[in-house]
C-alpha cells in the first residue's frame, strides 16, 4: 500500500478522520497476515514508511504507524503518507543453545 491519507474533510471532523485511517491501516495489515506464505518463510514482515506532510518518509515499525498518524494530526498535517510492503520474514535460530553442548543445553 502506497498512499497519501488527506487529514481533512468538508464532511468529517478531524478525529473521525483520522480514526477512519487508522482503521484502513489496520484492515490492510490483517488481510496481508491472512494471505498465504511461501514455503520456506515463517511470517509477513512488514516495510513501513510514513512521511508527514509533505516531509521525506521515515522508515517505522508497524507498532509505530498508529503514533505516526496521531502526530501528524496533532502536528495540523495537510496530509500523511503511508507506504507498507509485506515481505516473507524468516526466525532466526537461537545462537545460545545452537553454541552449546547438548548435555550443556538441558541446563539452560
Amino acid at each position: 500500500m502506497k498512499k497519501t491519507f488527506p487529514l481533512t474533510s468538508p464532511r468529517h471532523e478531524p478525529p473521525r478522520v483520522v480514526a477512519a485511517i487508522k482503521n484502513e491501516v489496520r484492515k490492510y495489515l490483517r488481510r496481508e497476515r491472512k494471505k498465504a506464505l511461501p514455503k520456506d518463510a515463517d511470517y509477513w514482515a512488514f516495510e513501513c514508511k510514513v512521511g508527514l506532510g509533505s516531509a521525506e518518509p521515515e522508515t517505522k515499525r508497524v507498532g509505530e504507524l498508529i503514533a505516526a498518524i496521531d502526530q501528524a494530526a496533532v502536528q495540523n498535517c495537510e496530509g500523511v503518507y503511508i507506504e507498507i510492503l509485506a515481505t516473507p520474514g524468516h526466525r532466526a535460530a537461537n545462537a545460545d543453545k545452537d553454541a552449546l553442548a547438548p548435555d550443556e543445553a538441558e541446563d539452560v
